[in-house]
């Protein structure tokens, strides 16, 4: 009689369970856009999620891109002026994605399939990837260091971009047959992990290797069903979990070497729908409770933690669970990076707990319009001259009142700011 062998793995056991009711967040309006994404994001220290609002809804700018500067302690008024506006895109902007290692380098995708990169500490457009993707962009995903990226379009092709040389190095048509949005990843491997449809709409996920593209490594078939799923691939566990759209699970595969390359570990399961979800990057993590995954599920009107967590009896750090981990600091300026240089990220270690770093105000040095030269050209009559001079004292004059504004305002909110860190405190001496 034989007896089936059970493939041995650290994680086989995981399993979710949803945070207590007073720790979720209520009361809190979902967007309803049709855009497939996330909907939410989160770090150590915030939790965003886009709310449903009028024109278009919070942090949805429409065709603007804004970075806004939070500080560490909890805000008692409104933000309602971000640090720079990035102007470029001519539709909506879907997509927006930090380069892993480059300080500031942020890129941002959208409806009208134009690929920008910017530099949000000057506000430059660093490189536009205007002409890869003729149709609209589903998602896009750096690799590691940054050095690359996997994107995938409504015109059904899977391609891996050099942005620096703005060159197509591979690529895919049909890696999922069916019509329905494809989202795609890379993996510690340099692997690219896919969700799509087949023909039929069955959902499916692929495992690629971009080296060779003419047949994937893994395919396997899930169900039946409309809502996109939404990868989050944990590099240190090489985890893979999948959250679809309209869905009330979570289910969980763990991409090894060995076949079938991705292997089914457990779904967590709960009554109501998702509308989105966040990842937190694991120096969030909670290390004494072995947690190694949590997820902000976002239902219509709140917003529920799930944590995954590998169970084991002893309560020391659990080195095996807890490789050294990206952590916040980067290690490339900008500038370094699109000069050519890669590097990969710093890694901390979460051995006694992460501790975030002091607030780093992100200081935006933006070029002066005037200092901008018009071309020279023929010299042109005496009142084009006068005329030119009189609107060019006129556009000083405005520049000037706005600076002087722009500073009370600054003095105003530095003041505000002051005064809500004593308020903090006042109230955490009194806990």
């Amino acid at each position: 009689m034989s007896r089936r062998v059970v493939r041995q793995s650290k994680f086989r056991h995981v399993f979710g369970q949803a945070a207590k009711a007073d720790q979720a967040y209520e009361d809190i309006r979902v967007s309803k856009v049709t855009w497939d994404s996330s909907f939410c994001a989160v770090n150590p220290k915030f939790l965003a999620i886009i709310t449903e609002a009028g024109g278009g809804g919070a942090f949805i700018v429409l065709p603007l891109v804004k970075v806004w500067q939070i500080p560490d302690y909890t805000p008692v008024r409104n933000i309602t002026e971000p640090i720079i506006t990035l102007e470029g895109h001519s539709k909506r902007v879907g997509i927006l994605s930090w380069h892993p290692t480059a300080r500031n380098v942020l890129l941002s995708a959208g409806g009208d399939n134009v690929i920008i990169i910017w530099n949000v500490g000057t506000g430059e457009v660093l490189l536009s990837l205007d002409d890869m993707h003729p149709d609209v962009i589903h998602s896009v995903c750096w690799n590691s260091n940054g050095s690359l990226l996997a994107t995938t379009c409504k015109d059904k092709t899977l391609r891996i971009i050099d942005p620096r040389k703005g060159q197509v190095v591979a690529e895919r048509f049909a890696a999922h047959e069916g019509m329905r949005p494809m989202r795609a990843v890379f993996t510690r491997q340099g692997h690219i992990f896919t969700t799509g449809f087949t023909r039929m709409s069955q959902r499916e996920l692929g495992l690629w290797d971009p080296n060779n593209f003419e047949e994937p490594v893994a395919l396997q078939e899930m169900d039946t069903s409309n809502g996109v799923l939404l990868p989050f691939y944990d590099p240190d566990s090489s985890i893979v979990y999948l959250c679809g759209k309209g869905d009330s699970s979570i289910r969980y595969f763990e991409i090894t070497d060995e076949p079938p390359f991705v292997h089914y570990l457990n779904t967590f399961s709960s009554k109501e729908p998702q509308r989105g979800m966040g990842f937190m990057p694991k120096r969030g993590l909670d290390v004494s409770k072995c947690e190694i995954a949590r997820f902000y599920k976002l239902h219509e009107r709140k917003c529920e933690p799930i944590i995954m967590t590998v169970p084991r009896k002893s309560d020391l750090f659990q080195d095996d669970l807890y490789p050294d981990t990206p952590g916040p600091e980067p290690a490339l300026e900008a500038d370094e990076w699109l000069s050519g240089q890669d590097a990969e990220p710093v890694l901390i270690s979460l051995r006694d707990g992460y501790v975030p770093p002091k607030h780093r105000e992100l200081r935006v040095t933006k070029r002066n319009i005037l200092d901008v030269r018009p071309p020279s050209g023929p010299r042109r009559s005496q009142s084009a001259s006068d005329a030119s001079l009189s609107q060019q004292h006129t556009l000083e004059t405005l520049l000037q009142e706005i600076k002087a504004l722009r500073e009370q305002v600054q003095a105003q909110e530095q003041r505000i700011t002051a005064l809500e860190n004593m308020l903090c405190e006042l109230v955490d001496g009194t806990d």
